[in-house]
């Protein structure tokens, strides 16, 4: 068994740089038009009357546009996303947030996924801005998918954080246990940029 943990180790590094670069080759430019590119196919999905009303009464939304899974037996998986809380009746400037997780398992495929946090309780909220928050059953947090075009989405309203999916390939979905959402400090760093008021602007006409 001794020569196979090389092996294995190998691999496991292999998939993390593999699986890392789409989100480390980001500019924060890129990141905001991407993320508003996800809110308008967000629109067009059967699931989005339901998202829309969640909305109303929702703390904040984190979009992550290009979430990569994938991986044999090794999985990653990791994107760069926006958060924005709901001010009033506007929306705030959007902070710049890094998803990432790993896992073991017999796994085999690609995924790459759009994804929009909706999320409706404080304590969710507080979480990930402390940083480093890792979702799954110690969080307190319930995580609820809300799949593209899923029929009962209705049933999903209970969830501390509810997420829309849009993802092809291998996986048949996504689950967020150990997953850590954690502030891009270098990103936060200085102002989002003039992208960051179009975004703002199509969530305000969206919702």
């Amino acid at each position: 068994m001794s020569h196979l943990f090389p092996k294995l180790a190998a691999a496991a590094a292999l998939t993390a740089l593999i699986f890392a670069s789409p989100a480390q080759a980001a500019t924060k430019s890129e990141v905001l038009t991407n993320a508003n590119a996800t809110i308008n196919h967000l629109r067009s999905d059967p699931a989005f009357a339901t998202a829309k009303s969640m909305l109303q009464n929702a703390r904040a939304v984190y979009i992550v546009p290009k979430l990569i899974k994938g991986g044999f037996i090794f999985g990653a998986e990791g994107g760069q996303g926006v958060l924005l809380r709901r001010t009033g009746r506007t929306w705030s400037e959007p902070k710049f947030y890094d998803m990432g997780s790993a896992s073991f398992g017999l796994q085999a495929g690609l995924q790459q996924a759009e994804l929009v946090f909706i999320i409706n309780s404080q304590a969710a909220l507080d979480g990930i801005e402390k940083g480093n928050f890792k979702l799954g059953a110690g969080a307190g947090i319930t995580v609820v998918n809300l799949s593209s075009g899923a029929e009962g989405a209705t049933t999903s309203r209970g969830g501390d954080i509810v997420v829309w999916t849009s993802g092809s390939g291998a996986y048949a979905g996504l689950t967020f246990n150990g997953t850590v959402i954690s502030p891009d400090k270098d990103f936060n760093a200085t102002p989002a940029g003039a992208q960051s008021q179009g975004l703002r602007k199509n969530l305000g006409n969206v919702w």
